[in-house]
């Protein structure tokens, strides 16, 4: 009876998983795939043989995969810093990173209109310095949706991290230092290899995030640089194409899971260096 106890208690949210999450999804999906005279898969090919579809695809992962790195290679120091402070100073630079993911999408999206607009902050900033003489075209561009979707997902790299790096025991870091290392290569050689973990999954929550991100891309990088997500309303909402919509939907899962299982990899990769050189 106390083997069954593990399966008793996940069975709500798998039964509620099945029901309102896969059997909605394959419903969607499934006549894309399977038609009268079996399977079929033409409106796929259609859709990655189009050069328009094309370019919005790509553009997504090429914005997915830029805006991972960034918040990656911000967010390791941030994290390193924020774990190794005091507790006091920890729990406010916490409630500090937290304070973007309280606020309304929307919101932080018109908050950057206002920064990036040709009468915006910026652009008012570099024309009194003579920096430029007319306003540089920084929304409704690619940089812009950037730019608010690192804002966005950096919190959640950050959060990711710092939860992996208080757990690497301090004995480990004094060790380093006796033993002459420097504090870069402290950080280079233990740090990092010991955060591993919390990369991948950052990265993971970071490039799902933005793969599947409407309102910022919608508000911020506008119908000339439109993303998947904004283009599967588009035909689900707009056009009434549900067919298409769930072409887009499949192709953005795939891609999901394609990354996600290179990530991994990538990760169990690195573990095996390590245990090799050990």
């Amino acid at each position: 009876m106390k083997k069954n106890v593990p399966y008793l208690i996940i069975a709500p949210g798998t039964i509620l998983l099945l029901f309102f999450m896969f059997l909605p999804l394959v419903n969607i999906i499934w006549p894309t795939i399977f038609t009268e005279t079996g399977i079929n898969l033409n409106a796929y090919t259609r859709f990655l043989t189009d050069e328009y579809n094309l370019k919005i695809f790509i553009r997504t992962i090429r914005v997915s995969v830029i805006v991972t790195l960034i918040s990656t290679i911000m967010g390791i120091p941030t994290a390193y810093f924020i774990a190794g402070v005091s507790k006091k100073w920890k729990s406010l630079l916490m409630a500090m990173t937290m304070f973007p993911l309280l606020t309304n999408s929307v919101i932080r999206s018109f908050a950057w209109i206002n920064i990036l607009g040709k009468t915006g902050v910026v652009n008012n900033f570099l024309v009194r310095m003579g920096l430029i003489e007319q306003p540089l075209n920084l929304l409704y561009t690619e940089f812009a949706i950037i730019i608010g979707s690192v804002y966005l997902f950096l919190p959640t790299m950050v959060l990711t991290l710092v939860g992996v790096m208080e757990n690497i025991e301090k004995e480990t870091l004094e060790a380093s230092e006796t033993l002459g290392a420097s504090p870069f290569k402290t950080f280079y050689k233990i740090v990092l290899p010991l955060c591993t973990p919390g990369v991948i999954v950052g990265s993971i929550l970071v490039f799902t995030g933005t793969l599947t991100a409407y309102t910022t891309p919608q508000l911020l990088g506008g119908n000339k640089n439109m993303m998947m997500a904004t283009f599967l309303y588009q035909k689900a909402s707009t056009l009434g194409d549900w067919t298409s919509a769930s072409v887009i939907a499949l192709i953005m899962i795939v891609a999901t899971l394609i990354v996600n299982k290179g990530l991994n990899l990538i990760a169990a990769r690195l573990d095996r260096r390590e245990m090799n050189h050990a």
